[in-house]
């Protein structure tokens, strides 16, 4: 219980903070980066472009970011971490510029 009431923290507190580190000045953009979905308490699917060098996360708490300027290395760091979530928070969170990605229409209408 203990362990997954410290998940449950994470979360929360990665949620709060990725929130205030993206840039919230400028128009949400539309992705076209296929995302996978990935076994994490707090992040539903990751997805990557190597031409961009473009990470974007999706939470399960809603709310899909894109991060500029991620190395491929990060990536694949990120997708075999054991914790996504923590890895997320001391790899990725406030070091790279970050986008909110718009939600997809097709979602949209699924609620």
């Amino acid at each position: 219980m203990k362990g997954r009431a410290l998940t449950l923290l994470l979360a929360t507190a990665l949620f709060v903070s990725f929130s205030r580190a993206a840039d919230h000045s400028v128009e949400p953009i539309t992705s076209r980066i296929q995302r996978q979905p990935v076994q994490s308490r707090a992040i539903a699917a990751i997805g990557y472009s190597r031409q961009l060098r473009t990470l974007e996360v999706e939470f399960h708490r809603g709310g899909t970011y894109r991060y500029l300027q991620v190395p491929p290395s990060v990536h694949q760091q990120l997708m075999a971490a054991e914790s996504k979530a923590r890895f997320y928070n001391r790899k990725v969170r406030g070091k790279y510029r970050a986008l909110r990605v718009k939600r997809s229409q097709q979602k949209e209408r699924r609620r």
